[in-house]
């Protein structure tokens, strides 16, 4: 899953990005208003973090401004504003969720986990398919009701991205862009390591290769 992370203080910048990885996000980071626009006209992401006091470009207009172009990236609001007036125009200018600072890492990554989990339509930490089931917080899978096997943090990435929209074919390059954030070099053959790694932990017929497309896990008919 693709995170863009918007914050001009580096101290945080640097811990919540290095959490996200260890939590098997893919992060980019910006450190403006301007470069947060461009990044998401530019790139595909699953979910923002967005910092409200930004230098160029304040992280409401930002908000305010992919809004307008009907952008339906969900958006979680990180900032120091802690008045119920500034929470409230962030909720109303589109905004999925709002996390005052100081935050702890694991209340962000649960928050983080509810918005997708609402807005994807799955009540539980859990997504399921009718045969995989996927623990959003254990990182881990199991197959009709047999134990849970721990995932390594690029198992786990990979199979989310597939787990969140079953029955669709993703491409190589969709699910490298899920794996990896700016500047992490993409390994050969990675994609093609990985389901083999997880069809040994699951089964051999739970990763469909769609030849010359790309890979998918079935839909719960």
């Amino acid at each position: 899953m693709r995170v863009l992370l918007v914050e001009d203080d580096v101290m945080i910048g640097v811990l919540v990005q290095e959490s996200l990885k260890d939590a098997s996000y893919a992060v980019d980071w910006v450190k403006d208003g301007l470069s947060a626009l461009a990044s998401i006209r530019a790139q595909t992401y699953d979910l923002v973090l967005l910092d409200l006091g930004l230098p160029g470009k304040d992280g409401l207009e930002v908000l305010s401004d992919v809004r307008a172009q009907k952008n339906p990236v969900h958006i979680l609001v990180l900032t120091a504003r802690d008045a119920v007036e500034s929470r409230v125009r962030a909720l109303d200018a589109g905004a999925d969720d709002y996390v005052l600072k100081p935050f702890a890492i694991t209340e962000l990554l649960a928050r983080m986990r509810a918005v997708l989990r609402r807005n994807g339509g799955h009540t539980s930490s859990c997504l399921e398919n009718g045969y995989i089931q996927l623990d959003l917080v254990m990182h881990a899978a199991r197959v009709e009701g047999s134990d849970w096997i721990p995932l390594s943090a690029r198992e786990f990435a990979l199979l989310q991205a597939l787990m969140l929209r079953p029955g669709a074919i993703l491409s190589r390059a969709d699910l490298e862009d899920r794996i990896y954030g700016w500047g992490e070099e993409v390994e050969s053959n990675a994609v093609e390591y990985l389901i083999h790694a997880l069809r040994r932990k699951l089964g051999q017929n739970q990763i469909r290769n769609v030849r010359g497309v790309g890979w998918m896990v079935s839909k719960q008919q």
